[in-house]
């Protein structure tokens, strides 16, 4: 075996698994496996499979979108990786995402999501409808979760960096989908990343338990009635797993586990296996307390585990959990949805009602409102702490300490409908609102409470900024946009090269004929124009022709390192 696995959790596997422990011990001799998923808000499954470039794509069973390919294949390399087409995921890490049955509406939190991998998964299924929020309590980690949701074009989700607690007065009974890929010990991911092991022996089961149980705390608080929570974890442990549900089912009555078919390889949960579940001492129950702690051992076998000596994957666990409705309790979940995609603030307004009212006025279209910003939405009583707003321009933030003077919001809307006039007319009809902070728009997704005082990474899809004399735009708008939303698209060719030098940060020298306008984008332009940027047809950035010339507007941060 090469790979040396620590003695005690060895030893406790063997104890686990008898008869099955040679044959999951076997699988370490094995190669680990590589998956994608490829990125629906931006092409079909079907369509990605017609121009993929891996000839070796296999599908995963358990992942419509999922596809296993070979390591000497590369995605990460290939342009269609930059352009969002799709995310590289382990096999295994795809059922939380697909077993939580997010639909179109939904309102849905992910409330561990760095790195963003389940978070883009969870934003496709939504399809741009509802809202997500992506939450990560890590501040170091939430600059590639933003990174990742703009690269997949995702246009309704809010990044934060709370704990999970910190949401509760803004959010309490919100959701109608919660995702808890909730941080642990990592025996599942042994195979496939060496480096865990050491995280393993450095951080204890007992102290990933502690977190595991407040952080299922708090997200049922957050949890609408009716709605639906997953937990999942990446590894072995039942007191991370087993043991963890049964104490939540103890100490919330509201709550119940909906039962997961074990298919594709699947296991049931082992109840068994939780070494002592919540509740009065055995000696001490009464017949009614016997019948609910058997129902409870029972319910723990509609979880499931997912083992790599059993299929083509690592090691997971997920339990899907339901809160259950009370009499006269929340509206009824089709007319709340439509409600949201509408953008009726009474939703907001009845799940924190001591929300303030800010002054408001009128855009243009279906933008409904523009918001004063206050400049402090990224720092709650830690003033000192810095945000990460400045990711895409390099500032520290958007009250004017770094950078031009802040402008006002009548000045960046003003930008904001030139830029858009002349670069991207359709921008009138999208959903949303927009909310200015200090020089930066965002676009918000309608529905949300107003979030001021908690620490925000992304107050929505960010548009960009004002400058001194005009709007600039975003990386995220780019990566958000169609390309027939654009005024002008300039299609790169791979076979020439010009895809990677563009995203190598070169200027190119483009003739006037290759930059598409669109047909029903008769728009005045200056002489340097701004062009979306991209490949077959997909956004890589944007740049600026002019003369013959297109310079590069791929922000750094973004840019091929390889």
């Amino acid at each position: 075996m090469g790979i040396k696995l620590p003695e005690p959790f060895l030893e406790k596997m063997k104890r686990l698994l008898g008869t099955e422990y040679e044959q999951w011990l076997n699988t370490y001799n094995r190669k680990r496996l590589y998956g994608l998923r490829v990125n629906t808000l931006k092409i079909e499954t079907g369509d990605f499979l017609a121009v993929s470039p891996f000839a070796g794509l296999a599908p995963i069973t358990w992942c419509r979108e999922g596809f296993y390919y070979e390591e000497e294949d590369r995605p990460g390399k290939h342009p269609y990786y930059h352009a969002g087409l799709y995310y590289i995921q382990e096999p295994s890490a795809m059922v939380p995402g697909e077993l939580l049955g997010v639909e179109p509406g939904d309102r849905v939190l992910d409330l561990c999501a760095a790195p963003g991998g389940k978070s883009t998964q969870l934003a496709a299924k939504l399809k741009g409808q509802g809202l997500l929020v992506a939450n990560d309590n890590a501040r170091e980690r939430t600059k590639a979760l933003a990174k990742n949701i703009e690269l997949a074009g995702v246009r309704n989700a809010v990044v934060l960096n709370e704990d999970p607690e910190r949401l509760i007065p803004y959010f309490r009974g919100f959701f109608t989908k919660i995702l808890v890929d909730a941080p642990c010990s990592g025996e599942g991911m042994f195979r496939k990343d060496e480096s865990m092991i050491a995280a393993w022996e450095k951080h204890s089961v007992e102290r990933c338990t502690i977190m595991q149980r407040d952080i299922l705390r708090h997200a049922a608080e957050l949890l609408a009635p009716g709605g639906l929570l997953l937990y999942s974890t990446c590894t072995f442990s039942p007191e991370e797993n087993e043991a963890q549900i049964a104490r939540l089912l103890d100490s919330r009555k509201d709550m119940e586990i909906v039962p997961v078919e074990p298919q594709f390889g699947w296991s049931p949960g082992r109840p068994d296996w939780a070494e002592e579940f919540p509740g009065v001492n055995a000696a001490q129950m009464d017949a009614d307390q016997e019948v609910q702690q058997l129902r409870a051992e029972q319910a723990l076998a509609g979880t499931v585990r997912l083992w790599p000596h059993k299929l083509a994957g690592e090691g997971h666990y997920a339990a899907l959990l339901r809160k259950r409705r009370t009499e006269a309790t929340d509206e009824p979940q089709a007319e709340t949805n439509q409600r949201i995609d509408q953008g009726d603030s009474t939703v907001s307004a009845a799940v924190k009602p001591h929300v303030k009212d800010k002054s408001a006025q009128l855009a243009s279209g279906t933008l409904r409102r523009v918001d004063k910003g206050s400049g402090e939405h990224n720092s709650r009583r830690d003033k000192k702490r810095p945000d990460n707003q400045g990711q895409e321009s390099g500032r520290k933030d958007n009250r004017g300490k770094h950078g031009p003077a802040a402008a006002s919001d009548t000045d960046v809307m003003s930008m904001w409908k030139e830029f858009a006039a002349v670069n991207v007319p359709d921008a009138e009809q999208w959903p949303g609102i927009l909310r200015v902070y200090g020089r930066r728009l965002y676009l918000q997704p309608a529905g949300l409470p107003e979030l001021s005082g908690l620490r925000i990474v992304r107050e929505g899809w960010y548009l960009g900024e004002a400058g001194t004399r005009r709007f600039e735009p975003s990386q995220a708008l780019a990566m958000g946009l169609r390309s027939e939303e654009a005024a002008r698209y300039l299609g790169l060719t791979d076979s020439t090269g010009e895809a990677l030098r563009y995203l190598k940060g070169e200027t190119l020298h483009i003739d006037r004929e290759r930059i598409v306008v669109g047909a029903d984008k008769e728009v005045s332009a200056p002489a340097s124009s701004y062009v979306l940027v991209g490949i077959n047809g997909f956004p890589l950035g944007w740049g600026k022709w002019g003369d013959g010339m297109l310079k590069n507007g791929l922000s750094p941060g973004w840019r091929w390192m390889g």
